[in-house]
């Protein structure tokens, strides 16, 4: 460790990821592993394999890194309401009638929190928003687990449990120090379109009322004929987006850490139902290999003007709840939870979060925890084999058969909702970025043509802030991302932090003039 760096005590930067004097990085049996970044999957855009061993060795491990609190989301709060069809404009699409019938209500819950601080955390801290719905429909629940932002900071799950740990404190001394999330996103330059938006206004939003939900993850609607089609959910804000400026948000950590649950709270009590539209995205399956893109990339967005949004329906929020860790805490979401005529995508982050989170809730709540009342299926039967276990309060199956298939009028399968096939080809290996991928395009659009004048001194300021107490080969290391965005966002930042933007940036990139550096812009909309 450096003498004149004692708070994150690593020492200084510097690497070199091929230097001899590194050690290998292993499984905790000691298997040397050949690739931390990229998960094994079928083709480079294909779904994740179950061999990937490291990958669940990693995420076991994360989901049970602390008790009793979620690792991530550990702090939000929520409330019940209903969600009801407004537009009948997916029944061509989708089996799931509380998603096409026309009026149609069916009960909810909501949660939302932040990411990275604790159960005690303050609630208006610069950090993405956690935006979990629970439906319960007549097929079982459906869990849309998403945040506040479109997009996120990674596109494979093999990196999540290392992004959350550069959010959390070091573990020297347990302080918060900004050198590791610089680090970790100055050497993931995929990170930089979600950075960007959580350095902009839209990082510290008012309330939980003024923030938009969205899925993030390409999902897949299917239809009685069998026929797939690629969705986007999201659920806009009719309360409108406001946010809070820092030194505001600094304020009201100090004064309420509770603001935003209190916010919502008194809202419902009130009278004020606050409600989303909720608008989709619709892209036939074989679309998804004609774009220029990757759609189950979930660091970029899909144009709108290509895939405009339609409205479905609405979400209210309009009841508290009458205990606050049996309904909200000990509420547990996983985007595992599908219906039918709704399923999942070859999404790389999405594949990998279906069997962390319901383990990651067995560990945190116990093997049953969807016995829980708010976790149970309202308008719909269970009816498994499964037994035993901590939590089981529902009969134990009432003696009956506990296996399948058998001679006792046993529950059966439903051949009917099977989703249709999922066209996979590829290799299995690991890849890194495909021929479609950018990572700078959209986050250069994004500067150019979503954010004005002021936006833009305000997004730079709130870099250049956060960046400052970190070590200036990192600071360099993101800056030539800023400058591939474009290069005026490049270059304010470094002025800035009072880097000489020539030392930052490779000499063939400063050759460029700035239209040859920025991407022509194309999105206007990216956030709307």
């Amino acid at each position: 460790m450096a003498e004149d760096d004692p708070k994150h005590g690593m020492g200084e930067p510097d690497y070199e990821k091929d230097d001899p004097d590194r050690e290998t990085l292993t499984t905790n049996s000691g298997e040397p592993v050949p690739d931390n970044q990229n998960s094994r999957s079928a083709g480079p855009e294909g779904p994740l394999l179950m061999e990937d061993y490291h990958y669940f060795e990693k995420m076991a491990q994360f989901n049970r890194e602390e008790i009793p609190e979620r690792i991530v989301h550990a702090k939000g709060g929520g409330a019940f309401g209903t969600f009801t069809v407004t537009n009948d404009v997916l029944s061509d699409y989708t089996m799931a009638d509380f998603l096409t019938e026309e009026g149609k209500e069916t009960d909810m819950v909501a949660r939302f929190s932040t990411v990275a601080g604790s159960r005690g955390a303050p609630d208006t801290v610069r950090d993405p928003r956690g935006f979990a719905l629970k439906f319960y429909t007549e097929e079982g629940n459906w869990d849309m687990v998403g945040n506040n932002t479109p997009v996120f900071f990674i596109r494979d799950a093999s990196k999540f449990s290392d992004f959350i740990h550069t959010q959390k404190e070091v573990p020297k001394n347990g302080l918060n120090d900004p050198t590791p999330q610089w680090d970790f996103w100055s050497l993931s330059p995929e990170s930089l379109h979600q950075i960007t938006t959580l350095y902009s206004e839209r990082g510290i939003p008012a309330s939980w009322r003024t923030m938009n939900g969205y899925s993030s993850h390409t999902l897949s609607l299917y239809n009685d004929e069998g026929e797939r089609y690629w969705v986007h959910f999201q659920f806009k804000t009719d309360q409108g987006i406001e946010n809070l400026d820092p030194d505001e948000a600094t304020r009201l950590a100090g004064e309420n850490p509770h603001y935003h649950r209190e916010d919502l709270w008194e809202a419902i009590e009130e009278g004020n139902y606050p409600t989303w539209t909720l608008k989709v995205q619709i892209m036939p399956e074989e679309e998804a290999e004609e774009v220029d893109y990757n759609p189950f990339d979930i660091t970029r967005v899909w144009p709108h003007d290509d895939y405009p949004l339609v409205e479905v329906g609405k979400m209210e929020l309009n009841e508290n709840p009458d205990n606050f860790f049996q309904d909200i805490e000990e509420s547990a979401f996983s985007p595992a939870h599908t219906v039918p005529g709704i399923a999942h995508s070859p999404d790389k982050m999405l594949q990998g979060r279906i069997p962390s989170y319901d383990d990651a809730h067995r560990y945190r709540i116990g093997t049953n925890f969807e016995n829980i009342p708010v976790n149970r299926p309202k308008n719909a039967e269970v009816n498994n084999y499964h037994q035993n276990g901590t939590l089981r309060s529902d009969g134990n199956n009432d003696g009956g058969p506990n296996y399948e298939p058998n001679s006792f009028g046993g529950p059966v399968e439903k051949p009917e909702v099977e989703q249709p096939p999922l066209r996979i080809e590829g290799d299995a290996d690991r890849y890194e970025a495909a021929e479609r991928i950018d990572n700078f395009k959209q986050p250069g659009d994004m500067f150019r043509d979503v954010m004005d004048d002021e936006q833009k001194e305000h997004l730079m300021d709130n870099f250049a802030d956060d960046m400052e107490p970190v070590d200036e080969e990192i600071q360099q290391r993101q800056l030539e991302h800023f400058y591939k965005a474009d290069p005026r966002w490049g270059r304010g930042v470094a002025d800035r932090l009072g880097i000489d933007i020539e030392e930052a940036i490779d000499g063939e990139l400063l050759a460029l003039d700035d239209e040859e550096v920025a991407h022509a812009p194309v999105v206007a909309e990216l956030l709307d």
